[in-house]
């Protein structure tokens, strides 16, 4: 890793260590008593785990939380968002379900004066008081470099990509072509879009790209669920000691089979999810009295493999 990357990931890290204020005067929970918060879909466990987050500490506080799940679909979620309008809070904590329309709610939200805080992507235009997401890039960097070097420095790779156009499948895409850049061995010989970031489409597009180039030595997934379902087609086709697999999340069921360490999934990047969903509430109580909020606050995500995922899946950040 070159000085300059080195340097950004400290510098990443340490911004994701700094708080942000809970209110002017320190008075936390004063002012803000129902929180809205929509989600693209909870049979994934990276947003049940922003939910926890949100929800417990919220609880906490005295503050209300009212959760709406857009199972993947757009208009869904804006039809959500305009009932949850109706519904008295005070603040809206947002997660776009997709790219399309995604400004819509943020708009929503403004035009009843109610502050926005965006969690893992970023409306394209339509910006809320902040927006808080893992450190995709370099992070992603950190997980394609580990399954390069695994796979002895050179060979064919896939990608399987999350929902297009969404922030962090765009940023992750970024990190690991910045890898794959740096190793003139490796051959990016196939990539595709998900729809879900699910299992059972990491899975099948998996399959399919084994099928086309079955002497791939590399997979990098965008999501967990879909590094997991990847493996398992890898497993599937008796090629688990020529394929290595590489996720992000740091999904529960992830973290998991890392520390069995026995599927050709090896590595992924473990985010603070749970922390995301505390550092949301504390946001939108800041917005919600006027304080001022940094336009991007970015936590870092910590490379994990079999080595040290058992302390995660104990305590999940």
């Amino acid at each position: 890793m070159t000085k300059t990357l080195k340097a950004m990931l400290a510098a990443t890290a340490l911004a994701g260590m700094l708080p942000v204020a809970a209110g002017a005067e320190g008075d936390v929970g004063l002012g803000i008593e129902k929180i809205g918060l929509a989600v693209p879909n909870l049979q994934a466990d990276f947003f049940n785990q922003i939910k926890l987050g949100v929800e417990n500490y919220a609880a906490s506080l005295g503050i209300e939380v009212i959760t709406v799940d857009a199972k993947g679909d757009t208009a869904t979620q804006v039809s959500q968002v305009q009932d949850l309008m109706t519904q008295g809070i005070d603040a809206f904590i947002y997660i776009p379900a997709g790219a399309a329309a995604a400004a819509v709610p943020t708009r929503l939200a403004r035009a009843e004066g109610i502050p926005v805080i965006n969690v893992d992507r970023e409306p394209d235009g339509e910006p809320g008081d902040t927006v808080i997401y893992g450190e995709n890039v370099m992070s992603s960097y950190e997980v394609c470099s580990s399954i390069i070097e695994r796979a002895g420095g050179s060979g064919k790779m896939v990608i399987i990509h999350g929902q297009k156009g969404t922030t962090p499948e765009v940023q992750r895409f970024e990190g690991c072509k910045m890898a794959i850049d740096e190793n003139p061995g490796v051959e990016l010989v196939a990539q595709q879009w998900t729809q879900m970031w699910s299992p059972d489409e990491g899975f099948s597009i998996g399959q399919n790209m084994l099928q086309a180039n079955p002497d791939i030595k590399m997979i990098f997934g965008q999501a967990d669920g879909i590094a997991m379902g990847a493996a398992k087609a890898v497993e599937a086709a008796g090629l688990s000691d020529q394929i290595v697999v590489g996720g992000y999340d740091g999904d529960v069921a992830a973290l998991e089979s890392l520390a069995r360490c026995d599927t050709p999934f090896v590595v992924t990047a473990t985010q603070s999810t749970q922390a995301m969903g505390v550092l949301a509430v504390n946001s939108a109580i800041a917005a919600s009295k006027g304080a001022s909020v940094p336009a991007r606050q970015i936590p870092n995500a910590v490379l994990t493999d079999c080595d040290n995922a058992a302390q995660f899946v104990e305590k999940h950040p």
